[in-house]
């Protein structure tokens, strides 16, 4: 008996293990691809164009330890002799490997560089910087060296305004469908009417309708309403869109709240607004916090809708159709582009930690009586 306990115990504990061990790899291999874009955020233009972000830990690499000048009067063919290496300008461009092990390489034109002789060295390639943040977030200028060897100025972008318009399309976008969805469910869940079922199968069906479908209608109709290049557009947009999902969760959570609670309730005399906002409102708030995340988050992270109903309003520009028109006219500045893309990270990140404890409650609302 002792022994098939003892076997049990270390079939557990070898089954935790390999469970365990399989979800930090996950977890990992889901988290490596975010702090990559973090430390590529805080590296220097050159940086990012000359190596990986993992060279930011300890890596043995060729390090120039000394400068020659340049041979005068060769030609691309031709044969010469550097730091007792021979080989031709080609050559010397890709690098060559001498006897003690060192590299040299001709760095620049056939006219005008220089030849490093490197060691192979361990070395860090650690040159933070909060420059690229100052350029994205202030559109604080920055300079950077051509390969011919000149000094280019460019202006940064100021990303500081569209981040303040995606706070003003979400939040709105995030708070009408929560609240209205609230109410329906509310209705579809404790009160008796004509054509409730059929009216609530209707709102369950439309979670099958694409998007995409309804984008030119829609359109259509903002035109004749004037609503174009508004955030009003946008928030009737979104909040169409995603009042279905919504009401449908919040109804499932709704409807498994205790019934002797309600009851009492109406014995007392309370009328339906008053248990709504006195009763199904508190106990509802894994469920409510739980579309929160999923609708802020969709709304966030939205381009298309954005795209189509506030267009070529750049005073209107949200972050990601802000950070779509860098990636068309800056797609070689990715110190930009990282630190831009983290910061539109940023707020999803501290509302889904905000909120997190009652994610899983949320999306387990319902199934279980």
């Amino acid at each position: 008996m002792e022994r098939k306990l003892g076997s049990a115990k270390r079939r557990k504990l070898v089954s935790d293990i390999l469970l365990n061990g399989a979800l930090t790899i996950l977890c990992l291999l889901w988290a490596l691809p975010t702090v990559g874009l973090f430390v590529s955020s805080f590296r220097t233009r050159e940086d990012i164009f000359a190596s990986g972000w993992w060279k930011v830990l300890p890596h043995r690499a060729y390090v120039t330890v000394e400068t020659l000048d340049i041979p005068t009067g060769v030609t691309r063919d031709q044969v010469v002799e550097i730091a007792g290496v021979s080989g031709t300008f080609d050559e010397f461009r890709l690098g060559k490997t001498n006897s003690e092990g060192q590299q040299i390489i001709w760095v620049g034109n056939l006219r005008a560089g220089r030849i490093e002789i490197q060691e192979r060295e361990w070395t860090t390639r650690s040159n933070f910087t909060l420059s690229n943040y100052e350029q994205v977030l202030a559109g604080k200028e920055y300079s950077y060296q051509r390969p011919d060897g000149s000094t280019q100025t460019v202006q940064g972008d100021n990303l500081t305004g569209a981040f303040l318009n995606s706070v003003a399309v979400a939040v709105p976008a995030t708070i009408i469908p929560i609240l209205i969805a609230a109410f329906a469910a509310y209705g579809f869940a404790w009160m008796n009417f004509t054509g409730r079922k059929f009216l609530f199968i209707m709102v369950v069906a439309l979670l099958v309708v694409p998007l995409q479908i309804a984008l030119v209608p829609i359109l259509r109709d903002y035109q004749a309403l004037k609503l174009n290049g508004t955030f009003l557009a946008v928030w009737l947009a979104h909040t169409g869109f995603g009042l279905p999902l919504a009401t449908y969760l919040l109804y499932n959570y709704i409807s498994g709240l205790p019934r002797d609670t309600l009851e009492s309730a109406f014995i007392d005399g309370a009328s339906h607004f008053t248990i709504f906002t006195r009763l199904i409102l508190p106990l509802s708030v894994p469920a409510l916090a739980s579309f929160a995340i999923f609708q802020f988050l969709w709304v966030w992270n939205d381009y298309l809708v954005a795209l189509i109903f506030i267009g070529e309003v750049r005073e209107q520009e949200v972050l990601t159709m802000r950070l779509a028109s860098i990636v068309g006219s800056r797609g070689a500045d990715w110190h930009l582009l990282t630190a831009g893309a983290f910061i539109s990270m940023l707020l999803p990140l501290i509302v889904f930690f905000g909120l997190q404890r009652y994610f899983v409650r949320g999306l387990l609302a319902g199934s279980v009586k």
